[in-house]
């Protein structure tokens, strides 16, 4: 028996194994031939999985999103999922439910009869940020993480700003498809609920985020957000119009 387990070498990084797991890499010594189900369970295992980094990192981003940034930034990088795939991940959903709702957010700009040729450029615009807003949500974390560099720049790096700025603006986007459906079956006027619930988010996460005391946590907040949205708006839409003209 000791004979075939020293026998047995891992796959990954050829490393003789003792065991059921390699100890130099971490992986199972019982990868065998890739098949379609051993891919669509390794899939549901990494989201549904009760311990699964993608489940604990969204429990965490809302019942501790302090803890969340601290434990990543300090190393913990395998019990959370990553501020970047969280992103893009966030950022699937999002254009996904678009498709499923078909919803259209100018719709009601067509209904009220703004659609004239005076606002034609605009809304072209705004039309072409908005079907484009996967790539221009990446506006949104640079300002963010600017932002928060700025009004509590002795805590941490831009860098760990913006890993911390990709994990917030994921929650943004997973509010901005709630605020889909609301847009869809109950009011157009609820498009700007996820913004308002976004900086009551930011308000909660930073206060968990930082020692200091939570009143002036929460001015520095209620400053640096607008700010990053300003940014983020004033980017996408230059951006999108200046596509727009060298295209007309």
């Amino acid at each position: 028996m000791e004979k075939d387990a020293h026998n047995t070498v891992c796959k990954n990084c050829n490393t003789a194994v003792l065991g059921n797991f390699c100890a130099h890499c971490g992986q199972s010594t019982s990868v065998t031939k890739i098949t379609l189900r051993d891919t669509f369970q390794d899939f549901l295992n990494s989201i549904f999985s009760v311990n699964a980094p993608l489940l604990v990192t969204l429990k965490l981003s809302f019942l501790n999103p302090g803890k969340l940034y601290r434990e990543f930034l300090s190393g913990k990088r395998k019990t959370y999922y990553k501020p970047v795939p969280f992103f893009i991940l966030t950022t699937i959903v999002l254009i996904l439910m678009r498709i499923v709702v078909n919803y259209d957010p100018f719709q009601e700009v067509a209904n009220n009869g703004l659609d004239n040729p005076s606002f034609e450029r605009m809304i072209a615009t705004a039309k072409f940020m908005s079907k484009n807003i996967n790539n221009f949500l990446l506006f949104f974390v640079i300002s963010l993480s600017l932002s928060l560099k700025l009004f509590f720049s002795k805590s941490y790096t831009l860098a760990e700003y913006l890993a911390i700025s990709f994990y917030a603006v994921g929650i943004y986007t997973l509010l901005a498809t709630l605020g889909l459906f609301l847009n869809k079956f109950i009011a157009y006027t609820l498009q700007y609920v996820p913004f308002l619930i976004m900086g009551i988010y930011l308000i909660y996460a930073l206060n968990s985020l930082f020692p200091q005391k939570k009143i002036k946590v929460t001015i520095k907040t209620l400053l640096l957000y607008p700010m990053a949205l300003f940014i983020y708006i004033v980017l996408g839409f230059g951006v999108s119009f200046l596509i727009i003209s060298f295209k007309n």
